[in-house]
């Protein structure tokens, strides 16, 4: 077990160093991320400058880098949106985060320490807070901090990487799976990989975030068998 923790990789201080065409980019990113931009809602180039208060040239490098990535699909008239995904999609992702999230939460208890183990803790009571709030916004960044910290704790960049841009291909979909079936009944399996962490039991936790990732992919599978509605 580290004795040093790890510092998260971004913090709001750094990013006021940032140059303008990254923070747009990071911007732009949150909002397909936490659902703000909605699976398969179009929108203009210059929608989005005004959106982000910036200017054209920032926001094409940030598109151009989104759509690299699967964030964003180009439309043509100077039209992007966030991709619909498909059955096939879902599957592909879940057979990916399968295997990715729970090496990575087994790196990260056989890594992770006191002050980590506190933190993550901290993250998760955060997190509960947005939930009984009914903070659907608040709940979907807190729930991705937290599996960010995860990966960072476990110092396994590539694969860290990997199931960081997963998120922003099933993302969006979270936002409308939250805003339909809601988030209060589920098991909290952050709870149980936490608590595995405490015990230092390495397999326990893989296999709690491995339940973890199943229950809310399958959730977004569920999703696409229900009728299209407002959130």
């Amino acid at each position: 077990m580290n004795k040093q923790a790890r510092k998260p990789d971004s913090g709001g201080g750094g990013e006021s160093r940032l140059p303008a065409h990254e923070l747009i980019y990071r911007q732009l990113r949150d909002q397909i991320l936490f659902g703000d931009l909605a699976p398969g809602q179009a929108v203009t180039i210059q929608g989005l400058t005004d959106r982000l208060g910036a200017g054209m040239t920032p926001v094409r490098e940030a598109i151009r880098r989104l759509i690299a990535e699967g964030a964003l699909e180009f439309q043509g008239n100077r039209r992007v949106s966030v991709p619909l995904l498909s059955a096939d999609n879902i599957s592909e992702i879940i057979v990916a985060r399968q295997w990715l999230d729970p090496h990575l939460a087994l790196r990260a208890t056989e890594r992770i320490s006191l002050e980590e183990l506190d933190e993550l803790t901290e993250m998760d009571a955060t997190l509960d807070r947005a939930i009984e709030q009914g903070d659907l916004r608040a709940y979907l960044e807190l729930n991705y901090r937290f599996h960010k910290r995860l990966y960072e704790i476990a110092d396994a960049p590539i694969l860290a990487d990997l199931a960081d841009g997963l998120w922003l291909r099933f993302g969006p979909s979270l936002r409308v799976v939250c805003g339909r079936m809601g988030t209060q009944n589920l098991p909290d399996k952050h709870k149980d990989m936490l608590a595995a962490m405490h015990a230092r039991d390495a397999e326990r936790a893989a296999r709690a975030i491995r339940e973890d990732v199943i229950q809310g992919m399958e959730q977004v599978r569920r999703s696409f068998e229900l009728p299209v509605a407002s959130f």
